[in-house]
């Protein structure tokens, strides 16, 4: 059996990153968590104020036998605005912040070249910052598969399921 490997981004809410990249075919499993900032450990409420410096992401693990990295990195432009600096929908603040956290020199370089496919279609604005990953940190046990564990929820009906329902669509349409 293939190692998997894996790539840490922030698009938003990782409540929304987490359950589009569940759909995603290849994909082994998606943790939420926080990259980015200054502060150890950080909490939930750290990163929610701003004083961690940290975003909300998500660490996808993928097995590249059966999808390349090039594609988990394309997907991420269908399934957040890229172009909103430190925003998505009415989510505000710098944990929001959409970025790529790159593990090594190919995540880099895929993630340089994605970007650049993708800036023509969103009209050359993308403010998505690519950066070194320095630590990934698990977010709480509450955050994990959120949207599968509380479908019903407000937020979740608001905008999560929306948001899959378009995505299954995209995906069975190939």
């Amino acid at each position: 059996m293939a190692s998997h490997k894996s790539l840490v981004l922030g698009g938003g809410c990782f409540w929304c990153t987490e359950a589009a990249y569940e759909l995603l075919p290849g994909v082994v499993s998606v943790v939420s968590g926080y990259a980015g900032g200054a502060r150890p450990n950080p909490t939930y409420e750290q990163v929610c104020t701003g004083v961690s410096g940290h975003a909300e992401v998500i660490r996808i693990d993928y097995d590249p036998e059966r999808i390349a990295l090039e594609t988990v990195i394309d997907f991420f432009w269908k399934i957040h605005d890229p172009t909103t600096l430190n925003r998505q929908g009415a989510d505000e603040g710098t944990q929001y912040r959409s970025v790529i956290f790159y593990a090594d020199a190919e995540q880099k370089a895929a993630a340089e070249a994605s970007l650049a496919r993708a800036n023509p279609g969103w009209g050359g604005r993308i403010v998505t910052q690519i950066a070194p990953l320095e630590t990934f940190y698990e977010a709480e046990a509450y955050h994990q598969d959120y949207f599968r564990n509380n479908p019903y929820g407000g937020y979740c009906q608001a905008v999560i399921r929306p948001k899959v329902d378009k995505l299954k669509k995209a995906l069975s349409a190939g």
